[in-house]
C-alpha cells in the first residue's frame, strides 16, 4: 500500500486533482518493487467557465479526488497477481525498442496509443514534410517559395558497427599495382581513365596529392597506409626539450576559431607524432613537457618534450591525400593519415558520384572526408576518427549518401566545440541522407545541418556522447529527423556550452522550415529537443524563419534541469501553431519539475499540456 499512497501524495502534491486541464491527463509510474503498474487518469468533468476556458468546480475536484482513491485501491489488489507484473515488464521492454525490432516471442507488444489530433491541427502522419515552405499564415518577412529536392523518408538501415567498416571489409582488388617507393600521383596522373590501381601493402609516402580521373579506383585490399607526414631527425637537446630546425613551412594567416581563443593556435596545420602517437601543441616553448610540442614559426623550429633517441618522430606536411573534381571515382581500403589539411579542407575530398567506401581516415589536422560540389556521392562503411577538427564535411553537394560510417572523436587540436564546425559531421547549401552511422565521442556537434541545407533526411543513426548537440539542424529546410537514438550528448563545459534550450539539446532546430522530428528516442542529453526561433538574416529562399516543425512520436527521457520546448527571440516572434507537438512519450523524474518550455516559459508536464501542446502524448515518472 505505501507505494500507491506515495503516488496519490505526489500527484496531490503536484496539484495534479486541481489543475482545471481541459484534456485527460495520463501518468504512469512504471517499476514497482512488487511488479505493480499504477495508472491514474485524471479528467475533469463538470466545469464552469472562466473568462471563456473551462474551470473545475468544487464537486468535480471531489469526484476526481474519489476516481483517484478508487483506481489506487483497485492497484493495490493486482500486487498479488504474478502474471500482471509480468505483462507489465513484458510492456515496458517492449516500448524501448524501436518500431522496426521485432519482439520476442512471449513478449506482449507496445500498446499502441491513440493519435487524436490536437484541436485545430491534423493528425500527425509518417509522411515525410513536403518539398516546399510552410504554407501556414504568412509571416511579415515572407518566404520565397523555391522548388527544393524532395526528402523521402530513407529505409530502415541497422547501425554500422565498428568492425563492419574500414579496410578489414574492403574486399578484394585487381589491377595495377603501386608499390610503397612509387610516386603514386605520377602514376595515377599517367594512368587512363577507368583503370584501377592497388596499393600494395606498407607505407606510402604522399609528397603531391592524387588527383585521379573519372572512373578510376584506388584501392588496397592489404590496408596499405597513405600518410602525408614526413620523418623529423637531427633533434638537439635544449635544455629539458629537444629541438630540430629547419623543417617548418614558412608562416601562414589564421583561419577558423579555436576552443581557446586566447592562445588561437589551433589553425597551424603541422602536427606531430612520436613512435604514433599525437602529440599536442602548446602555445610556447616554455610549455614543452612530454606529450607535447612547440612549433615556433619565426625560428623555424620544432620543440618537443621527450628524448627522440632510438624513436619515430614524425610530422604532417602534404595538405590533401586525394582530390578531384573527376566523376565516378572509387576510393576503397586505404588508410589515410597524417595530411596537413587547413581548417575546413579535407585529407580526402570527394568529387561527384564517388564511392568512398571501407577506408579509415584519422589523425589529420582538419576535416577527414570532405565531399566538395560532389552530388550524389556515397560515403560508407569508413572509419574517421581522431581528426583535428571535424570528421565529415559536406558542401554544396546534393543526394548524397552517408551511411554505415563510424564517426568518433574527432576535433583532436582544440577547434571551437559550442559553435564552430567541430565534430561529428556537418554540410552546408547540401542535400542527401545521413543514416546508419555510429556518431560518437565527437567534441562538437554529432550531426549538423547548416545554412540552407535543403532536403535533409538524418535517419537511423546513433549519436552518443558528442560535446555538443547530438543533432542541430540550423538555418535550412525540408528536413526529417527519424528513427535515431540519442544518448548523452550536449555536456560539454567550454567557451559558449550551457544548459539552456538556448545551448541546445539531443535535437535542437534552429531557425528552419518545414522540419519532422519523428519516432526518435533521447535520454541523458543536454536537453531533450530544443526549438528555437532566432533573427538569423536571409538565405537562398529569402529569410530564415521558424516554420512547420512536427515533433512525434519520440521517446525522451529528462532528468534535473533537463527540457524540452521553445524559445524565441523578442525580433523573431514565434505565431501560433507553427510547432506542433503529439503522441511522444516523455520519461521524467518528477511531473511537477519544469521539464518543458513554451517560447521560454517554463512550465510543468501538466501546465505544457495546459498549454495546448502535446495533447494525445504520455507523461511517465522515469
Amino acid at each position: 500500500m505505501s507505494g500507491v499512497t506515495q503516488q496519490i501524495n505526489r500527484l496531490r502534491d503536484n496539484s495534479v486533482l486541481a489543475t482545471g486541464l481541459t484534456a485527460p491527463v495520463t501518468v504512469v509510474q512504471h517499476g514497482d518493487p512488487h511488479g505493480t503498474t499504477l495508472s491514474l487518469a485524471v479528467a475533469t468533468p463538470g466545469v464552469a467557465r472562466r473568462n471563456g476556458e473551462p474551470q473545475p468546480s468544487e464537486g468535480a475536484l471531489r469526484k476526481s479526488w474519489l476516481a483517484a482513491l478508487i483506481a489506487a485501491a483497485v492497484a493495490v489488489v493486482t500486487v498479488a497477481l504474478p502474471v500482471i507484473a509480468t505483462e507489465n515488464n513484458a510492456t515496458t521492454a517492449a516500448k524501448s525498442r524501436p518500431a522496426s525490432e521485432p519482439v520476442q516471442a512471449g513478449k506482449k507488444p507496445p500498446t499502441q496509443r491513440a493519435t487524436t489530433p490536437a484541436p485545430g491541427k491534423p493528425a500527425a502522419t509518417s509522411r515525410p514534410p513536403s518539398a516546399k515552405p510552410s504554407q501556414k499564415p504568412k509571416p511579415s518577412t515572407p518566404v520565397t517559395p523555391s522548388t527544393p529536392p524532395v526528402t523521402t523518408a530513407a529505409p530502415t538501415i541497422p547501425v554500422v558497427d565498428q568492425a563492419a567498416a574500414g579496410p578489414a571489409v574492403a574486399g578484394p582488388c585487381k589491377g595495377k599495382v603501386i608499390e610503397p617507393g612509387d610516386d603514386a600521383a605520377d602514376v595515377i596522373a599517367d594512368g587512363a581513365a577507368g583503370t584501377t590501381y592497388c596499393f600494395a601493402a606498407g607505407l606510402h609516402r604522399i609528397g603531391t596529392t592524387i588527383r585521379p580521373k573519372a572512373g578510376q579506383v584506388l584501392a588496397s585490399s592489404a590496408r596499405a597506409v597513405l600518410t602525408g607526414s614526413v620523418p623529423l631527425t637531427g633533434f638537439t637537446r635544449d635544455g629539458d626539450r629537444w629541438v630540430v630546425r629547419g623543417v617548418l613551412p614558412a608562416a601562414y594567416g589564421k583561419s577558423g576559431q579555436c576552443e581557446d581563443n586566447v592562445a588561437n593556435i589551433c589553425h597551424l596545420r603541422e602536427q606531430v607524432f612520436l613512435d604514433g602517437a599525437h602529440l599536442t601543441r602548446v602555445a610556447s616553448a616554455g610549455a614543452v613537457a612530454p606529450g607535447n610540442f612547440y612549433a615556433d614559426y619565426a625560428a623555424n623550429a620544432v620543440y618537443i618534450g621527450s628524448n627522440p633517441a632510438g624513436r619515430s618522430v614524425e610530422m604532417s606536411k602534404t595538405k590533401t591525400a586525394i582530390e578531384s573534381g573527376a566523376t565516378g571515382v572509387v576510393v576503397r581500403g586505404l588508410t589515410v593519415e597524417h595530411f596537413a589539411s587547413a581548417p575546413q579542407s579535407g585529407a580526402l575530398v570527394s568529387g561527384p558520384g564517388w564511392q568512398v567506401t571501407a577506408n579509415d581516415v584519422r589523425w589529420n589536422h582538419a576535416v577527414g572526408v570532405m565531399l566538395v560540389k560532389a552530388n550524389k556521392a556515397r560515403i560508407e562503411k569508413n572509419l574517421i576518427h581522431h581528426n583535428g577538427q571535424l570528421g565529415l564535411g559536406q558542401y554544396s553537394s546534393a543526394a548524397a549518401t552517408v551511411t554505415r560510417n563510424v564517426i568518433s572523436e574527432n576535433n583532436t587540436d582544440g577547434f571551437w566545440v559550442a559553435d564552430w564546425e567541430s565534430g561529428g559531421i556537418k554540410s552546408t547549401r547540401s542535400s542527401g541522407t545521413v543514416s546508419g552511422n555510429l556518431i560518437k565521442a565527437n567534441r562538437g556537434v554529432g550531426i549538423w545541418a547548416d545554412v540552407a541545407d535543403d532536403g535533409r533526411v538524418i535517419s537511423g543513426n546513433t549519436i552518443s556522447g558528442n560535446l555538443a548537440d547530438g543533432i542541430r539542424f540550423e538555418i535550412s529546410r525540408n528536413g526529417v529527423i527519424s528513427g535515431n537514438v540519442i544518448t548523452g550528448n550536449g555536456h560539454g563545459t567550454g567557451r559558449g556550452s550551457g544548459k539552456t534550450l538556448w545551448d541546445g539539446g539531443g535535437i535542437n532546430i534552429n531557425t528552419s522550415s518545414n522540419v519532422e522530428v519523428r519516432d526518435n528516442r533521447l535520454t541523458g542529453n543536454v536537453n531533450g529537443i530544443a526549438i528555437q526561433s532566432r533573427t538569423r538574416g536571409a538565405g537562398p529562399w529569402g529569410a530564415y524563419l521558424l516554420r512547420d516543425v512536427t515533433v512525434t512520436g519520440n521517446t525522451v527521457t529528462m532528468t534535473g534541469a533537463q527540457a524540452t520546448g521553445t524559445v524565441q527571440n523578442k525580433a523573431a516572434p514565434l505565431p501560433a501553431g507553427e510547432v506542433t507537438f503529439s503522441d511522444n512519450d516523455y520519461l521524467v523524474d518528477a511531473l511537477g519539475t519544469k521539464h518543458f518550455a513554451n517560447l521560454g516559459a517554463k512550465l510543468s508536464a501538466l501546465a505544457w499540456q495546459s498549454a495546448g501542446l502535446d495533447a494525445s502524448s504520455t507523461f511517465s515518472l522515469n
